[in-house]
């Protein structure tokens, strides 16, 4: 059932990101110029930019979905794993170094692999909020007492999320 939900979504997603599309490149055509060739143009650099990124999170995503036992995810990350799985869902989304193309699969695959909504959701907001991956950059240019006030107000929310989830998804039975 999980997968037909993702599934109608992103279908969905799909259907309102086309029209959108089609939308914008008549007003770019209306507007004349070949303002509507140019943004194809970007459109098209960004796309094999990108592309091979998306190809290896799919491989990686569906890698993991095969390799790594359900019994496993379940009884580490599963809905019943409580503060647990919500702190190792915090620490390997603060930890995971990678954009929406390879966490949003990622999580996808651990939902439909028995992790709970909990930890999901903890992890999601430890990618968005912490992510130590940015660290360098964030310590570079903002500076050290930026870094430390914003790291230390953002540190409590992904279990917090978590636990939030959880309660709400505990709720919804």
């Amino acid at each position: 059932m999980a997968a037909r939900k993702g599934s109608s979504g992103m279908l969905a997603s799909t259907i309102v990101l086309g029209i959108v599309a089609v939308i914008l490149v008549a007003i770019g055509i209306a507007r004349g110029g070949g303002q509507h060739v140019q943004g194809l143009k970007i459109a098209l650099k960004l796309t094999w930019e990108i592309a091979p990124l998306i190809l290896f999170a799919m491989v990686v995503a569906g890698m993991i979905q095969v390799l790594i036992p359900r019994e496993l995810v379940a009884r580490w990350v599963g809905g019943e794993s409580g503060f647990r799985g919500i702190l190792i869902g915090t620490v390997a989304g603060a930890l995971s170094p990678g954009g929406p193309y390879i966490n949003i699969p990622l999580v996808a695959v651990l939902l439909r692999g028995g992790a709970g909504i909990g930890t999901t959701v903890a992890f999601l907001t430890a990618w968005s909020l912490i992510s130590l991956s940015r660290l360098p950059m964030e310590i570079g240019i903002l500076g050290w007492r930026f870094t430390a006030v914003r790291m230390a107000s953002s540190f409590f929310f992904p279990p917090i999320a978590g636990l939030i989830a959880l309660a709400l998804a505990r709720s919804g039975r």
